[in-house]
């Protein structure tokens, strides 16, 4: 095996006796020796005459016996056959072809007209001399086709050659005669001609020739003869490459031998990457086009690159498929016949259907969907719900110190014993725990260029180097825990990982933490409340409690409106939209576009894109947390709530101390480090510091945020509605 001109592609090597025994391929008229003398008594070179040989010349002839002379050696000649008084020799350019030269004593007016039909005799020297070069194997199957053509219509011109030639030794041709029978030919053999020298100059093949043929025939408008012909190359031609079209188009197989057709195929990726690689690049790359499309089929590329892949993805599912064929079906591209454009469609249109209905109904592809969005986007929360509360102490802990086998045991009887339960995918849910903030998984992603943070001109000019530089300081300052670090995964396979492929499983992890973490923060601060309704009345906590209890009511709204506008203004909407768009989709790639766009647009939506926005968002959070871990202080020991209660009155005693002992046992538990404080007189100008701090600084980041929602709600009207929702909250306290 030989290397080819492609990289990577091989073919067989070409006999050495195809190069030993010039005869066989006529090569031997080709090797001109520099003396001039050829082998054989039929004739000599032209250096003959130039040394003056005139018992040989032609002009001792009279002029009939000359003409039947130029006669036997132009017959000659026009088979690249050198004659007695017609002798070929190289031209001085390196790169030239043989050139005729008569005989100088020859009479004048059969010089003239014997000039007149060397051309063609040159002409098929040239095209000779390329079919038996572009016949040998490296050339690839475009060139074999073309060569194998040409050598068909040099056939039926050696058929010609031998007409006259009978028609001479029958005395009824004269120099006239021959000229007049080749003037037909001489405008066609010249358009091959140049065809064939372009081709050997440029080291043309695959469709590079047969774009070469289609411009050829194009410029020869007003020749019709050459035009036909050349049309008929570009058909016969393209035979063999539209053979290798046939079977991507119907049976999803490139059979490209000398990688010649316009789709390549890169085997180093694998369709497991897609679940395991946020940058995998399997679908847009595993197949894709290459420079040199053939013209006739430009526009129908990207419809046939995506026939193919379907057909791929099929085969890949052990689906058996095969585009219904007959000979009607089969492609051919003759002039003006555009059948081959009808019969690809037609396979896209099958290819197409055969996956998307492989995909929706045997993978249940929105059962999937409904699935993700039960856990992820947190559709249905009682399992939720559940998790949290037997996972609290596991996801207190630091994220190197969380056992994620317990949290995926506690997180499988959470779904055991919810209505997820009913969710025939509940088993493929996973959960994990990241090791970085959300603020700073976000900013690396941006860095790494993955394509996760496709944040507009605007915004990134907007935040700019100061952004990033907060949240590192921030990440650094704050020490997460699994409450800041959990998320879920969910286990896809092979084709649903086409749609839900690692990039896509991450958009929903981002959008989760969020949620995840706007739900703990609500929770926490629904204790705080709970543990304000329980104090109420209790007069030694003093006068300040009021203060509190209107700033936890703010911080509350807060939550409640953020996660309102998270779930109800940005996810269910979108939602929506994108099923009733899934509903008239048809194709698999019409479907992976709009379940992109849906889930870029929630991020968006949801501030992930945001990162000024963002930041601001995680910070009035982190001051809400900071604040329910402060209220521990504002509930005295159990002695001190006893002798306390035992004031209340009598008919309000009961709820009272239940009240009071449950918020006890929920905050100490949360709080274990500041268990089992007493409350002092003296404490409570400590706590009035301090909550004029929370409200000072809640109140100054509600104010930015909201400010920032404004400034940016009128390139994105989507802000002003969280924005309308918190008006108020950043004046109240």
């Amino acid at each position: 095996m030989s290397k080819s001109y492609i990289e990577g592609v091989s073919y067989p090597t070409t006999p050495d006796w195809d190069t030993e025994r010039p005869f066989l391929t006529g090569q031997i008229y080709l090797d001109i020796k520099v003396t001039g003398q050829r082998t054989g008594s039929k004739s000599s070179s032209i250096d003959t005459f130039k040394n003056g040989d005139v018992n040989r010349a032609i002009g001792i002839f009279t002029p009939s016996v000359q003409e039947l002379l130029v006669i036997d050696d132009l017959l000659f000649a026009m088979t690249g056959i050198e004659g007695m008084y017609i002798s070929m020799k190289r031209g001085r350019a390196k790169d030239s072809g043989i050139v005729f030269q008569v005989d100088a004593s020859m009479d004048l007016a059969l010089q003239e007209l014997a000039k007149r039909i060397l051309p063609l005799c040159e002409n098929y020297m040239v095209i000779h001399s390329f079919v038996e070069s572009r016949s040998h194997f490296k050339h690839g199957l475009v060139n074999h086709a073309f060569a194998a053509t040409l050598r068909t219509i040099l056939q039926d011109y050696h058929a010609m050659v031998a007409q006259l030639e009978h028609q001479f030794r029958l005395g009824r041709l004269s120099l006239q005669g021959l000229w007049f029978f080749c003037q037909p030919m001489m405008g066609a053999i010249q358009a091959l001609t140049t065809v064939v020298q372009k081709a050997s100059a440029q080291n043309l093949s695959g469709s590079a020739i047969l774009n070469l043929l289609q411009n050829q025939a194009a410029a020869m408008a007003g020749d019709n003869a050459a035009r036909s012909l050349l049309e008929k190359l570009s058909q016969y031609a393209s035979a063999a490459y539209l053979g290798i079209l046939e079977r991507w188009v119907y049976e999803g197989v490139i059979d490209d031998p000398y990688g010649e057709f316009f789709i390549a195929e890169d085997k180093t990726l694998q369709k497991e990457s897609l679940t395991e690689d946020c940058n995998a690049k399997y679908w847009q790359q595993r197949y894709s086009l290459k420079p040199g499309i053939p013209s006739f089929l430009l526009n129908s590329a990207e419809t046939i690159l995506t026939t193919g892949k379907y057909l791929n993805v099929l085969r890949e599912c052990g689906h058996s498929v095969q585009v219904p064929f007959s000979e009607n079906a089969k492609l051919t591209n003759s002039g003006s016949d555009r059948r081959y454009l009808e019969c690809i469609n037609i396979a896209y249109n099958f290819a197409s259907a055969e996956l998307l209905n492989l995909i929706t109904h045997k993978y249940d592809l929105m059962a999937r969907l409904r699935s993700m969005k039960h856990y992820f986007l947190l559709d249905q929360g009682d399992f939720l719900v559940h998790f949290m509360d037997t996972a609290r102490d596991e996801l207190a802990k630091k994220p190197a110190a969380i056992s994620v086998e317990k949290l995926q045991s506690l997180l499988d009887l959470a779904l055991r014993t919810s209505i997820a339960a009913t969710d025939p995918f509940h088993e493929d849910l996973t959960c994990c725990v990241e090791r970085t903030s959300l603020l700073v998984q976000m900013d690396t992603m941006k860095k790494m260029g993955n394509g996760m943070s496709d944040l507009n001109t605007e915004a990134e000019s907007l935040e700019g180097d100061k952004s990033n530089s907060d949240i590192s300081n921030q990440s650094d300052s704050i020490s997460i825990t699994g409450l800041e670090t959990f998320s879920l995964d969910y286990k896809v396979q092979w084709p649903l990982s086409l749609i839900l492929s690692k990039k896509v499983l991450t958009k929903y992890q981002l959008i989760f933490r969020l949620l995840f973490h706007c739900k703990h923060v609500q929770r926490e601060l629904c204790g705080t409340w709970q543990a304000h309704q329980g104090t109420r009345g209790v007069k030694s906590l003093g006068t300040t409690i009021s203060g509190s209890y209107v700033l936890c009511q703010n911080m509350l709204h807060f939550m409640q409106s953020l996660v309102h506008y998270l779930t109800f203004e940005v996810l269910e909407p979108n939602w929506h939209v994108m099923c009733d768009k899934l509903q008239n989709t048809e194709s698999i790639d019409e479907v992976m576009q709009q379940h992109d766009f849906f889930l870029s647009k929630c991020q968006k939506e949801c501030l992930l894109l945001w990162p000024e926005i963002l930041q601001k968002v995680e910070k009035l959070k982190s001051i809400c947390l900071q604040y329910a871990a402060a209220i521990h202080w504002l509930i005295p020991s159990v002695s001190v709530l006893d002798s306390d209660a035992s004031k209340i009155n009598s008919s309000e005693s009961v709820v009272r101390k239940e009240i009071l002992n449950k918020t006890t046992n929920r905050i100490r538990s949360r709080h274990r480090p500041l268990a089992n404080p007493v409350w002092r007189s003296s404490d409570e100008e400590t706590f009035k510091t301090t909550l004029e701090k929370f409200e000072e600084e809640f109140t100054e980041q509600m104010k930015g945020l909201i400010i920032a929602l404004s400034c940016r709600s009128q390139s994105e009207p989507y802000l002003a509605h969280l924005a309308q929702g918190l008006q108020g909250l950043g004046n109240n306290l």
